[in-house]
This record gives C-alpha cells, structure tokens and sequence, in this order.
C-alpha cells in the first residue's frame, strides 16, 4: 500500500465529514486499523478498531471518530491544516505468555485485558517515549484503569502495526 494513498485517502474522508458529504475510501485489505492526529507534535486523538476488517471500513469510522475522542476538545475543520496525520494497520492480536520476553519495543503493540478494564498502546508509544519493555507494560496497564503491575496477572496480547505517517 501507499503511504501517499492512505493518508489523502483519510484526509478525504475528513474533509467530507466535515462537509456533510460521503466519501468512500477504495482501499484492499483487511486489518484493524488506528488512526493517530498530531497537531505540532501533540496528540490530538487517536481512536481504532483492533479487530481485522475491511481497511477502506475500518478507515472512515476510526477517522470520523478520531475527530472526537472523549480525551479531548473535538477538532475543527480549521485545525486539520495543522494536524499531521498517522494510520497504524494492525496485524490480528496474538495472546502471549511471558510477555516481558516476548513482546520487542519498536515492533510490538500490547492489549491488556482484565475483567472489564482493557487498554491499547501502539508499538510506536514505546519508542517515542523512549520507555524500557517493563515500563511499556507498566503504562498499558495504566491507561485500562488498573495499576501498573496488572500486566503481571492480566491477558496480554501483541500485534504489529505497519505505520504510515505525515511528516
């Protein structure tokens, strides 16, 4: 796949969302799918769907909810012209044992999962915040709203991610 074709294909979809137009994404594949919005290197939003379907699918509803992620102030039309755009194509999650030896920063994202509380971080989290494979299971256990030795009696599961990103 593009990375040119992805990201304006996902820069269609917003821009026609914001329009009050469709536009429909032509994009082969399945995977899950995240789509990431940075404005001047600062999150923005980041929504995804973890479980492999249609790309072109997956694509719109991740973009379209990404514009309003709880954790902040809804993005503008306006705004997009400074906000860089990531996807992350998602490999279907793999549950691992032993996860501290095998999930490999810069390769990896985690799931954890423990009873109601679960939590995402994408492979390049650990890389941008420069974190250790401990502390990456620390702060995955964190964002699901538990404590960060959780990931010690939680399930975890790994994926890759083949990212495409606006520089």
């Amino acid at each position: 796949m593009e990375y040119e074709d992805i990201i304006n294909q996902t820069r269609k979809i917003i821009d026609a969302y914001f329009q009050n137009k469709e536009f429909e994404p032509e994009i082969e594949g399945e995977a899950g799918v995240f789509v990431t919005l940075k404005k001047h290197e600062k999150l923005r939003g980041c929504i995804g769907i973890i479980k492999p379907s249609k790309i072109s699918k997956n694509l719109k509803l991740a973009a379209i909810s990404t514009l309003s992620d709880s954790r902040f102030e809804k993005v503008t039309h306006d705004e997009m012209k400074d906000i860089k755009i990531e996807i992350s194509l998602l490999t279907p999650p793999e549950l691992v044992k032993n996860p501290e030896r095998k999930i490999e920063i810069g390769k990896h994202g985690i799931i954890i999962k423990q009873g109601l509380n679960s939590g995402l971080l994408l492979p390049q989290v650990a890389i941008e915040w420069k974190m250790s494979i401990i502390e990456f299971l620390e702060a995955v256990s964190e964002k699901a709203g538990l404590n960060k030795n959780a990931w010690k009696t939680s399930q975890i599961w790994k994926f890759s991610a083949q990212i495409f990103k606006e520089t």
